[in-house]
């Protein structure tokens, strides 16, 4: 067993030894592509989705110096037919492009990597007397034991994240050994690598542009072979005894191409193995990155993050975006980057899905994901954010306090305001803007939209986070009606009904929008639990 030449299946032994949900369907698709014009394979994929597992399994199948096969046993790809034609026959050679970081100086990791390699293929093959380039030894070696290696190099983008000042040089490492067709047609019969980031560009060129991609703007065969499917996750849920929409609301939400339910599954087997959903996939990552990211001054990026915040979707377009962690020109860029990161999913419009479309839509995933956004959202250094998560906080007071004029008139300047779209259309724009007021009471509430409750939905409902003392709001929208009536509606269809277990203070709050005379209107009531009645706060609030 090498380090890097044939590592053996013993990472992979360890994963199934766990409880291992079978992504073996993988290996089905590399095989399909193996000497073929689509065997060079770039898959990208957020921190913790399980690239490495998928790198450790990959190694275990095609290691031809172990022998794997009651590892895949029971698994997908044993029934695939080319199963035992592929399994364990070929060299492998593994690089983790993380363990290489620190090991030498930035200027010196592509001769580091080359030396290592070459090194370990010579003691290997040393009755070959193998000298030359790693190019060289490679071809040489494949010629010699008339058997093509499998390259697999996991977090193949890392010396780009980390040490962009050598992303020339490294590239031009990667494509020294990939780019010239006939060489490496000779030398590899597959090459996988996977990162966070796909292929960097040049000028909108691919730095390895025979390279097939996937990514999570382009997922394409790829798309559910990294992270959890709702089928996966149900199954998990199932053999735990753990509630399935709770783990859909922490962890689901990503969109990888036409799989629109997507999990994170590092947090989902926390979140199993602990019992409780909570955030996880956070402790992978920086904060400060993220607000590093919000806080660029991008002409309408702050506008952009607002409404992501809010719980709406923004349309991006990711053409221009070089894949890297530095060029960025325009808010386009970032946005797509924090697709890429995890911070965002990605998908194109409902029932228009073209893999070569560059324009979507991004929103936060998931309750997990949001609790990022919650917690670096007031420490945003952009004025146009601090101001609307003041006046945010400044209208949940007044709210609380059932100052329902004030609460219209805040509601009114958003709806003014740059936040908001010139013109109101319907009750769902109402909303929208409703939404954007309450911004900052996303860090003490969870905000539910359309929540069925007694004999109807509830517009909006705000409940409380745990050991918070807030009292739970429940918000119905009219239009060209009147707030009375918004009120009226809740008590007649029950909606507080879907809080009987909730024992604190419900703020009930109506507003309406009269669309002849351009005002809003809202009446704020609290419900007293003891009397099973409604005491009136303040009413017609303009």
């Amino acid at each position: 067993m090498g380090i890097y030449l044939n590592p053996g299946n013993s990472g992979f032994a360890s994963i199934v030894k766990s409880d291992y949900v079978d992504k073996t369907g993988l290996i089905s698709i590399i095989n399909s592509t193996m000497e073929t014009e689509k065997k060079f394979i770039c898959v990208s994929r957020p921190r913790r989705f399980g690239k490495s597992f998928a790198a450790q399994m990959l190694c275990a199948y095609y290691d031809k110096t172990c022998d794997s096969h009651e590892l895949f046993s029971g698994y997908h790809i044993s029934e695939d037919a080319n199963y035992e034609k592929k399994l364990n026959q070929y060299d492998v050679i593994y690089l983790d492009m993380t363990s290489f970081l620190g090991k030498t100086s930035p200027q010196k990791l592509v001769e580091f990597v080359q030396d290592r390699l070459i090194s370990e293929i010579q003691r290997t093959y040393e009755r070959v007397g193998i000298n030359g380039t790693l190019e060289e030894v490679l071809a040489h070696t494949a010629d010699h034991t008339g058997n093509k290696f499998i390259m697999i190099i996991d977090e193949w983008d890392a010396p780009l994240r980390e040490t962009p000042e050598i992303a020339e040089d490294y590239l031009e490492f990667l494509r020294s050994l990939f780019k010239n067709s006939g060489t490496a047609s000779e030398i590899f019969a597959a090459v996988y690598m996977t990162g966070i980031l796909p292929i960097k560009k040049y000028k909108n060129q691919l730095a390895l542009p025979n390279f097939e991609e996937s990514s999570v703007i382009k997922p394409g065969d790829f798309a559910g072979s990294l992270g959890f499917t709702e089928k996966e996750v149900k199954g998990i849920c199932k053999e735990k005894n753990i509630d399935f929409e709770k783990m859909k609301l922490w962890y689901d939400g990503y969109t990888f191409g036409e799989k629109h339910s997507i999990f994170n599954p590092y947090s989902v087997m926390h979140a199993a193995s602990s019992g409780k959903c909570k955030c996880y996939w956070k402790k992978t990552s920086a904060p400060n990155a993220l607000m590093a990211y919000i806080d660029m001054d991008f002409y309408d990026l702050q506008d952009k993050m607002a409404r992501l915040i809010a719980g709406e979707s923004v349309i991006v377009d990711t053409d221009s975006f070089q894949n890297d962690m530095q060029t960025f020109a325009c808010k386009d860029d970032v946005l797509t980057l924090l697709a890429h990161l995890g911070y965002l999913t990605y998908e194109q419009e409902p029932d228009s899905y073209d893999e070569d479309s560059v324009v979507g839509l991004v929103r936060i995933p998931n309750r997990e994901i949001r609790s990022e956004y919650n917690t670096i959202l007031r420490k945003s250094k952009h004025k146009r954010l601090i101001e609307l998560v003041r006046k945010s906080d400044q209208l949940l007071k007044d709210t609380l306090n059932g100052k329902s004029e004030i609460v219209a008139k805040a509601i009114a300047d958003v709806h003014d305001s740059e936040y908001a779209s010139t013109y109101y259309s319907n009750e769902q724009r109402l909303r929208y803007v409703v939404k954007m007021a309450y911004i900052s009471c996303v860090d003490q509430y969870a905000k539910v939209e359309e929540l069925p409750s007694g004999h109807g939905i509830a517009d909006v409902v705000f409940l409380p986070k745990l050991r918070s003392t807030l009292p739970a709001m429940i918000v119905e929208l009219k239009w060209n009606k009147d707030a009375e009536g918004a009120i009226k509606q809740i008590k007649d269809r029950n909606y507080p009904k879907i809080l009987t277990n909730y024992g604190g203070r419900i703020v009930l709050v109506g507003v309406n929008y009269d669309e002849d005379t351009k005002t809003h209107t809202c009446v704020i009531e609290e419900y007293k639990r003891t009397e099973r009645s409604f005491r009136l706060l303040i009413t017609n609030g303009r």
